[in-house]
């Protein structure tokens, strides 16, 4: 027999737990009042081996820097982003911690962290809740070195599985279920909360015979039980909400370097619709040079071993990537908000990166990040201290990010504090 939703809160809250569900019912009045003000968003885009140094870093700071190679496609956009130089946080182990890019923690030390392993896009996610279909995309594959990017993990260390191509992502954004399969999803939820109740009872008559040290781990399931709970009561709310319209047509699935336009596109549209506040996209070792006409892999090309040939063939691959970037950003900026005279780039954190700073030695220092949109004032390259005594951390800049987004917190992560010498415009 299935609880009800009050029991089951009143439940948790007994078994030490403090259960923030959101409330589904008070959506349309929260969607009602933001109508005047268009919704902050968030887009978080990284790949797996950074940028070649000599290509991508000008040699001067302040707002009169030199556009390189690499950064030539955003050229358009110079007044509209931010580059940011010596921040990183400050891991060491090559491709292994290329993971903490958005989380800014290793993963075996993230149970010691007062939010754990929580990546940025995730905790804007959980502030965003049951308001959009969708509180996150994760877009990229799961192939690739060490299971490909893995950029988006929860609060309890679980990695957010991506959407494997744009074909699955524009039905999961514009393509309705039939009656059958949505009949079938009321069963699917339903028994999932049969499920769970049960399991919640089980972990309550558990915790009352174990010790303090054991306590805290079934406290630990009971938070991840209550993700469970918080997934469930958001798709049985959103199954009653038609999905928006477009005129795109569905694209097909060719590869992760030929399908960056599409993705893009469907990003942009699903902010635009408010089908999603955050977008992640991960860029990992299953993009295939050869479909851009490259016949060495892109992680070898990596390893470039200062060979001029393969620095070249890098720097085409990485370009590419830019030129992608920059072609979000020509569209985020022509989508004009309504009721407002701002574009959806105005409102709209658009972050490229990575975790790796330079993948031929393995290295995770200085890391590239270039921070578009979102209602910053931009137009320089940052200077940051590049003594290792007194770097300043990345996740400073995710606390700025997430204060900007709406979320009340002064710090992130490892972070202390935000970053300094970045304004609201």
């Amino acid at each position: 027999m299935r609880l009800p939703t009050a029991k089951r809160r009143s439940f948790l809250k007994a078994a030490g737990v403090c259960v923030a569900l959101p409330t589904l019912e008070s959506w349309p009045k929260a969607a009602a009042a933001e109508t005047t003000t268009p919704p902050r968003r968030m887009v978080c885009v990284g790949n797996e081996f950074g940028m070649y140094g000599e290509a991508f870093w000008p040699k001067a700071f302040g707002a009169d820097y030199e556009t390189t190679t690499l950064l030539q496609p955003l050229a358009a956009h110079r007044s509209d982003l931010t580059l940011f130089s010596h921040l990183d946080h400050g891991h060491k182990g090559g491709h292994f911690a290329v993971h903490t890019f958005l989380t800014g923690v290793k993963a075996a030390e993230a149970k010691a962290m007062p939010e754990g392993g929580i990546s940025l896009d995730q905790r804007a996610a959980e502030f965003v809740g049951s308001r959009t279909r969708f509180p996150s995309l994760t877009i990229g594959s799961a192939d690739g070195l060490h299971g490909g990017c893995q950029m988006s993990w929860t609060r309890t260390g679980t990695r957010v599985p991506p959407v494997s191509g744009p074909r699955e992502l524009f039905r999961a954004l514009f393509v309705e279920d039939n009656a059958d399969a949505k009949r079938k999803a009321v069963d699917r939820i339903q028994l999932q909360g049969s499920i769970l109740d049960a399991v919640l009872g089980d972990a309550r008559s558990l915790k009352k015979r174990v010790n303090v040290a054991d306590g805290r781990k079934v406290d630990e399931y009971l938070s991840s039980v209550r993700a469970v709970e918080t997934k469930l009561d958001l798709d049985r709310h959103w199954l009653k909400i038609a999905k928006p319209k477009t005129k795109m047509s569905e694209p097909e699935n060719r590869g992760l370097a030929p399908d960056l336009p599409a993705i893009y596109d469907l990003v942009a549209l699903a902010l635009q619709t408010d089908s999603t506040r955050v977008a992640t996209l991960e860029i990992g070792g299953s993009f295939a040079a050869s479909d851009i006409g490259i016949r060495k892999g892109y992680h070898g090309l990596s390893h470039h071993g200062k060979d001029e040939d393969n620095i070249k063939l890098l720097v085409q691959i990485e370009l590419y990537q830019m030129e992608q970037f920059a072609r979000f950003l020509d569209k985020l900026k022509s989508i004009h908000e309504p009721n407002s005279d701002g574009t959806l780039l105005d409102n709209t954190m658009a972050m490229l990166g990575s975790g790796m700073g330079n993948a031929n030695s393995h290295t995770n220092n200085d890391l590239p990040i270039i921070l578009a949109g979102g209602g910053f004032r931009h137009g320089e390259h940052k200077q940051h201290p590049k003594d290792s005594n007194k770097r300043i951390p990345l996740c400073n800049l995710y606390a700025s990010m997430l204060q900007r987004f709406g979320v009340e917190t002064d710090s992130f992560s490892t972070g202390t504090g935000t970053l300094t010498g970045l304004e609201w415009a």
